[in-house]
């Protein structure tokens, strides 16, 4: 039986997310990100297609670095204004029944205490639908709106990320043992109070002397999703994750950070198998090879090059506004951002230099992502591909145009891979963790929460 594909939506509650310049386009309605009605028909629409999750990023901050200025992020809606991610998701939950939600929050500024209460709260409302896409921030603007006076170095936010993880942890899964909720109506008793317990967590950068303020919710600990793919980031991946989303512009950039990735997690006491991963795809799609082309023809009509430069110098911290650009990209060790970003464009593939040009031209429609162009056999035809010659599971689909990207897959190339045995029918019942991994609702006894739960 041929392995089947997993499919994300890759979106972010601002106007213009990977593809920058091309809310202009007369076809776009990313600029009703703030309506509730934009949300809630696109999650009917990813229902229809049967995506697994919504997968939302986010950022503090304004993207600052491209000429040492925020002007043309501002300008151009380069991923901002940005509205919080986490609110959409119960509107979305409402009009929906199977579709898993992976929302991006940076643990950098939100201590545990409240945080925790948060997720829980939407995997109550969601039924157990909620994803946690756990991120440390890469932005000196988002650390100064924080009252700091820069981000702490990239590495050591790995140290802080690492105590935060073990206070939520105790929180989800050890304040509230299983049976402790009663619900009887008839002695007046929710909850059996010596089964319920105070949190007492003294970790080097968080203490936590408190009970958790959530019932368990059907998942506890939501789905752990993970997008960090320098080499510290994936050595916290192969400790926590149960889904990564990684990035690259190439198959052999993606092929290596994969065989990485399950190396890791093997190295750390866990199954290869253990880690679902995804990488970001770009499709522009249409009833034929010809229509497809003619489509990405006319939406090169309205990108934002400038716009991609911006946003590539927040992700990487180096302002490309100060570069010429036929000048080669070189690897900066002293860069304190998103230090994967960097490499993918340098390092990874020692065959190839890319110059400042060409990078905005290759981020100018889906950010740093491939851009499949073609019929939906020809696009079914590349997914396979990539899965065949990365070992990636599947893709967080970045969108050039809202919603008619997502529609486009969920009518056309989704039904060409369930032909191909490549996608599934329906929906599996359950949670997002049953639906991704066939299991209990919980996280598995091998993974690091289960050490901090309680045995009566």
């Amino acid at each position: 039986m041929p392995r089947q594909i997993r499919l994300n939506a890759f979106d972010m509650n601002c106007i213009g997310h990977q593809s920058p310049g091309l809310w202009t386009h007369p076809d776009d309605r990313a600029d009703s990100y703030n309506t509730l009605e934009y949300w809630t028909d696109l999650a009917r629409t990813l229902e229809r297609g049967k995506f697994d999750a919504l997968f939302l990023a986010d950022v503090l901050g304004i993207y600052d670095v491209y000429q040492g200025s925020p002007r043309t992020a501002l300008e151009q809606a380069v991923q901002v204004p940005v509205n919080d991610p986490l609110m959409v998701v119960p509107a979305m939950a409402a009009v929906t029944e199977y579709l898993g939600f992976g929302i991006t929050c940076a643990l950098s500024y939100e201590l545990p205490y409240p945080f925790a209460r948060r997720m829980s709260t939407l995997d109550h409302l969601t039924k157990g639908r909620v994803g946690w896409n756990i991120v440390t921030g890469y932005l000196d603007s988002a650390a100064r709106g924080m009252g700091m006076p820069r981000q702490v170095a990239h590495d050591d936010r790995y140290d802080v990320a690492e105590d935060y993880m073990q206070a939520v942890y105790k929180l989800w899964e050890a304040s509230w043992e299983d049976g402790a909720v009663l619900r009887e109506r008839a002695g007046r008793r929710f909850a059996d109070a010596d089964k319920i317990h105070r949190i007492l967590h003294e970790g080097p950068h968080f203490k936590v002397d408190a009970i958790h303020l959530c019932e368990p919710s059907p998942q506890r600990t939501p789905v752990l999703f993970q997008a960090g793919a320098s080499k510290r980031g994936r050595d916290f991946a192969a400790r926590h994750a149960e889904c990564v989303f990684i990035n690259g512009p190439s198959k052999k950039i993606v092929g290596g950070i994969v065989a990485d990735l399950r190396q890791r997690a093997a190295q750390a006491g866990r199954e290869p198998s253990d880690l679902v991963i995804f990488t970001m795809i770009t499709v522009i799609t249409d009833t034929t090879g010809k229509a497809a082309r003619d489509k990405y023809q006319d939406y090169l009509g309205y990108v934002s090059e400038e716009g991609a430069l911006a946003l590539m110098s927040g992700w990487t911290g180096v302002d490309f506004g100060a570069m010429r650009p036929n000048d080669v990209v070189r690897f900066d060790d002293k860069a304190n951002a998103q230090t994967s970003a960097l490499e993918a464009f340098t390092t990874a593939d020692p065959d190839r230099e890319w110059t400042v040009a060409q990078i905005a031209r290759h981020a100018a429609i889906g950010g740093r992502s491939p851009v499949l162009i073609g019929s939906a056999a020809e696009v079914a035809e590349q997914l396979r591909s990539w899965v065949e010659k990365t070992d990636v599971d599947g893709f967080n689909l970045a969108y050039a145009l809202t919603p008619g990207s997502f529609a486009d897959v969920a009518d056309l190339v989704v039904p060409e891979l369930q032909t191909r045995g490549l996608f599934k029918q329906d929906y599996a019942p359950g949670t997002l963790r049953e639906k991704l991994f066939g299991r209990g609702p919980r996280l598995p006894g091998s993974h690091p929460a289960a050490a901090v739960r309680r045995t009566s």
